[in-house]
């Protein structure tokens, strides 16, 4: 066999090799994808199917509870406002001091009712707003990541009770990941976790967990949301309330020019 014709040959069986390879990725990750895919229609009919998915716009209440050690340490009432994909408006009263928390996509306001004014979020804060609507459990079944994220299955998990969970991850195009888990035998929402760098760089793990799903005109919706920061249980979100499909006008989101102003419209 000449230099010339082994070289050829190598080429041929490497090319070969790659070519098979490539295709076995390529079937392995249409394979994860349409796991992921089962695993997600499966929690939407659980919560509701079609009913869960045409939800335009929820309103709620509730408690929002700072916890330590597994106590509750301070407790705020709010009143939320939805309009899906990315408007929200959040009112909190605690210790008689109101406070309001409005997006709108790329721009938010707030109303500090310690010293009555109106200005403009951060960056850092409308960065935690949009962050939040990444890890949203809606916005994973409601599909408003697609288009920005790949979706993918990661494989089972324990979980209690010698149950396990299916994990599926959204990996967004910045390279953000939000893992899911789901319970294996009824597509019920267990919790999301994700990573985060705090403002000493330092990287924080964040999972919500969800529990005490409640029906409410056929669509279900988990009424407790714990939230664990690298292990420890930091806060709880208790809805007592919960409404789709009411009408919202975009004035509900808009900055008012004066706190009077402001005052007229506080559900709290």
């Amino acid at each position: 066999m000449s230099f010339k014709f082994f070289r050829v040959f190598a080429l041929t069986v490497f090319c070969s090799l790659f070519f098979h390879a490539a295709v076995s990725m390529s079937a392995q990750d249409m394979s994860d994808s349409a796991k992921a895919e089962e695993v997600l229609r499966a929690a939407v009919k659980t919560l509701g199917g079609d009913r869960y998915l045409n939800v335009k716009t929820q309103t709620s209440r509730g408690k929002f509870s700072l916890m330590r050690d597994g106590i509750i340490i301070s407790f705020q009432n709010f009143h939320d406002t939805i309009v899906y994909p990315d408007k929200e408006r959040t009112e909190f009263r605690g210790g008689g001091v109101r406070t309001v928390q409005t997006n709108v996509g790329e721009t938010g306001w707030l109303f500090d009712g310690d010293v009555e004014l109106i200005k403009e979020q951060t960056e850092a804060q409308v960065a935690n707003f949009k962050r939040g609507m990444r890890v949203s459990l809606d916005t994973l079944l409601r599909g408003h990541w697609r288009g920005n994220a790949e979706l993918s299955y990661v494989g089972r998990r324990p979980a209690t009770l010698g149950k396990r969970n299916d994990v599926i991850r959204l990996t967004y195009k910045d390279g953000f990941v939000v893992e899911f888990e789901f319970s294996a035998d009824e597509g019920v929402p267990q919790k999301a976790i994700h990573r985060r760098t705090n403002a000493e760089g330092e990287e924080v793990v964040e999972e919500d967990r969800y529990a005490q799903f409640v029906e409410t005109g056929g669509i279900k919706a988990p009424y407790i949301v714990d939230r664990f920061t690298n292990g420890i249980h930091t806060s709880r979100i208790n809805y007592e309330l919960v409404e789709y499909n009411k009408p919202v006008p975009d004035s509900y989101f808009a900055k008012p020019s004066t706190v009077k102003e402001l005052k007229k419209d506080l559900k709290l």
